[in-house]
């Protein structure tokens, strides 16, 4: 496991509260090392294939949001038969003929959800926090792959969707692609984040993008003191980790906020 238990003070309206919180480590997942238990949703972009093999490998639980599996499709060719997901949901405006007819010739479970008020990436994982609950899955973590390059619209969209998040699950949402990751910390909480892992590029930015955030941290190289993140007045983007000792390693981050924000840093590929 990753998250490793300790006693962090939060300064609460009136007084002070001790508090136990966990060390998360975003990378974890990409480590061959990492001991994160995962589930794994593909969304419908381009796939990086190193990052694909190893989320693949050693996901609990993999899904397809429709078009997704058309880049499941194409990076296994030749191989399909050992990168079958538990299921794809969807609209299935996205999906092609001949992908659908393929996973359903290998009773893949295929799910169409109409409901067009809501992307295919949320009901995907509306229906994977379903299957967590009902295969009694013990898990960390759940990885996207996908979801932020390409069109604007749908990087905002998939950001839109860790929203909806917080009211289906406590587990943490990370959302990988290219060198970026995003991962939206969960109001009224210290948040701590091992920055440690050797993967880290050397940014990483906090964005209020629901609205304003008053947020304290430590662990960057420009923290916040109980400062008002709000789009036109102050964005922490291009920010970086404080200054460390290599061979002791970087600090952790800690974040607390009163409002939804979003993490998001960089991977640096090996």
């Amino acid at each position: 496991m990753s998250f490793i238990c300790c006693t962090k003070k939060l300064f609460g309206q009136n007084k002070i509260l001790t508090v136990m919180d966990d060390v998360f480590t975003p990378l974890d997942c990409l480590l061959p090392s990492g001991t994160q238990k995962f589930c794994l949703l593909i969304l419908n972009q381009p796939l990086d294939e190193d990052y694909f093999h190893q989320l693949w490998r050693k996901a609990t639980l993999k899904a397809c949001a429709d078009g997704g599996a058309n880049h499941l499709y194409n990076l296994t060719a030749g191989k399909r038969d050992s990168f079958l997901p538990d299921y794809i949901s969807g609209d299935f405006d996205s999906i092609k003929p001949e992908v659908k007819e393929f996973y359903n010739n290998k009773k893949c479970k295929l799910i169409e959800t109409e409901d067009q008020d809501l992307t295919d990436f949320t009901k995907c994982l509306s229906i994977l926090v379903e299957e967590i609950k009902k295969q009694h899955l013990q898990v960390d973590t759940i990885v996207i792959l996908g979801g932020l390059a390409g069109r604007f619209d749908q990087t905002m969209a998939t950001v839109e969707t860790l929203f909806h998040a917080l009211n289906m699950t406590d587990l943490p949402i990370i959302v990988i692609q290219g060198f970026s990751l995003a991962y939206l910390l969960r109001p009224c909480k210290q948040h701590s984040l091992n920055v440690n892992t050797g993967l880290e590029g050397d940014w990483c930015s906090l964005i209020p993008v629901g609205g304003p955030c008053n947020t304290i941290t430590t662990g960057l190289k420009w923290n916040l003191n109980n400062q008002l993140l709000q789009f036109g007045k102050l964005v922490s983007t291009s920010n970086t980790y404080e200054s460390h000792d290599p061979q002791e390693g970087r600090k952790l981050v800690t974040v607390r906020t009163d409002q939804p924000l979003l993490w998001s840093m960089g991977i640096r590929k090996k």
